[in-house]
């Protein structure tokens, strides 16, 4: 098993000093603009100084009508570059690599936040969403290229791209949701064809040296376990991006689907073949116990959510003490308070018994 203080290279950018990476986790703090709020700044940052190998933002997103959540950072806007820059530049004294984010909701753009239809890459009448047209498709693209652009004008390491969880470039992977029937649908391969756009854009257009990573999930949102993994492989041994995310729900589940039970859902992506990519997952990790558990299930890094909130500085007292006991929720808002959540963070997390 790889030790979780050990570094970690990725093929471009620079090394972490250890497997712990910091979940984008939706915490409602910045402000209605997109702008970096301090509740957000101090959240972030304190992960960063609390001992985390990269540090990354919430899902930021790339366009106004993309926003999926209150509060939701921006990076459609150099508006957003003079809050970005401070974030960035605060993560990496830190330590810790910065990498932001970036987002699109689609047809989870709640229409009383962005005062329009959601977009979609079909019409969805559950969400009541519009279908994207090809012109609409290509600024996406181009959006998604400009993100990433305005991420290195601000300092950040690299960025992720947000392809899981039913959000837009998960929406056109999954083949109940995307009913196009041009090329940007049907296939497999057309229906990943945006992501693979976005990422040769941004390859073409950033650093040589700008790290790159996608985040995917293998269920729900009408997605096939069976399509994600040959995605997964697809992407690991392209050399095209230096880390993919698994977002899993639960690391140590079954998958969903009966006909690929048996076995953990995340040996299916463990085994793929890797290219010089890195492969991390996030899903109820919450303990040094489960920390290590991940670990030897073969992936290359971990990413802490919850575990994240409670403990500013998981990494610091796992390396100080690899057997210590995080606390357990409920907590005092005051708990949380002291561990950089804010207010509105704090009532956001309410609903999973935090408080």
């Amino acid at each position: 098993m790889i030790d979780l203080l050990s570094p970690l290279t990725l093929s471009r950018g620079p090394s972490l000093k250890n497997r712990f990476m910091l979940a984008p986790l939706t915490n409602t703090q910045s402000f209605d603009d997109g702008r970096l709020s301090e509740e957000e700044y101090r959240w972030l940052t304190m992960r960063a100084q609390g001992g985390f190998g990269l540090t990354m933002t919430c899902a930021s997103h790339v366009q106004a009508i993309g926003k999926g959540f209150p509060g939701q950072l921006g990076v459609f806007s150099d508006d957003h570059l003079e809050g970005l820059k401070r974030l960035s530049s605060k993560i990496k004294a830190s330590g810790s690599v910065a990498i932001c984010q970036i987002h699109h909701a689609g047809m989870r753009s709640p229409e009383e936040l962005i005062g329009q239809k959601p977009v979609c890459p079909s019409n969805n009448k559950e969400f009541n969403a519009r279908a994207l047209s090809y012109d609409e498709v290509e600024n996406l693209r181009d959006d998604f290229i400009k993100a990433a652009i305005r991420s290195e004008q601000a300092g950040f390491d690299g960025v992720e791209l947000h392809g899981a969880h039913g959000y837009i470039l998960a929406q056109f992977l999954s083949p109940e949701i995307n009913q196009r029937d041009d090329q940007y649908g049907q296939s497999l391969s057309n229906r990943s064809r945006l992501l693979y756009e976005i990422i040769d854009g941004i390859r073409r257009e950033c650093n040589k040296d700008f790290i790159l990573g996608v985040r995917l999930s293998p269920e729900r949102f009408g997605l096939r376990l069976n399509e994600i993994t040959i995605l997964a492989e697809e992407l690991m041994t392209s050399g095209k991006i230096d880390f993919l995310d698994m977002s899993l729900w639960d690391v140590f589940k079954e998958p969903e689907d009966e006909a690929f039970k048996g076995k953990k859902l995340i040996s299916y992506f463990s085994e793929l073949r890797r290219g010089n990519t890195r492969l991390g997952v996030a899903g109820s990790i919450k303990t040094p116990r489960d920390a290590e558990k991940t670990m030897a299930e073969g992936v290359d890094w971990i990413m802490l959510g919850r575990a994240g909130m409670l403990h500013h500085n998981f990494p610091k007292m796992y390396e100080a003490d690899r057997n210590f006991t995080p606390i357990e929720i409920p907590v005092t808002e005051e708990y949380l308070m002291n561990e950089g959540l804010s207010e509105k963070f704090i009532q956001y997390i309410e609903k999973w018994g935090f408080t």
